[in-house]
């Protein structure tokens, strides 16, 4: 039953979840695919196009409503200040690496595309550190399944708690970012 949803609706939920966010959805599909449900190869590439196509999108609407996009949210707003100075200082170095900065994965690219950042450079460097990610969270995932086998032995047994574990932290860190934000709010 897994697999035949995985099969059918997998690929397509992790182009999701990277066009989004990414780290968690990534994380667990690289296990998956370590325990054979989906293709590690294909995983990277969804989770690359996924992530470039999201945050292009992210970076032209930054470029044409950016100051609009940030005024929604007084913790964007301010986020989206503190991040302008760091691509001002650096904007190549933060092009490459700002999907590693966790929190930062939405309104970087914003900014980005506010700061005047040129697109084809953006283009290039976008698609190199989207590139980067995919593979090395993708396969680090990948190999975290078979550093977990080697120390528990067959994962079969606790694979469900292993997915259901994955699934409770990704649910925890979502959880706590709401609750974050919700208390900003008051």
């Amino acid at each position: 039953m897994l697999q035949q949803f995985l099969q059918d609706f997998g690929y397509f939920a992790l182009f999701l979840g990277t066009f989004f966010e990414g780290e968690t959805i990534l994380v667990l599909a690289g296990f998956l695919a370590f325990r054979g449900y989906m293709d590690i190869n294909a995983v990277v590439a969804t989770a690359f196009f996924g992530s470039y196509a999201g945050d292009q999108l992210w970076y032209y609407l930054g470029r044409h409503k950016g100051r609009q996009i940030l005024s929604r949210k007084p913790r964007w707003q301010a986020m989206g200040d503190r991040a302008l100075a760091h691509i001002r200082r650096h904007p190549d170095i933060w092009v490459l690496s700002f999907r590693f900065v966790y929190g930062l994965r939405t309104v970087m690219p914003v900014a980005i595309g506010l700061s005047g950042y040129p697109p084809l450079r953006y283009l290039i460097l976008n698609g190199i550190g989207a590139l980067i990610w995919a593979l090395a969270l993708g396969f680090a995932a990948f190999h975290f399944g078979a550093v977990l086998e080697g120390m528990l032995g067959n994962l079969k047994r606790y694979e469900l708690m292993v997915l259901g574990g994955l699934l409770a932290i990704g649910g925890l860190l979502w959880l706590r970012r709401r609750l974050r934000n919700n208390g900003r709010k008051a």
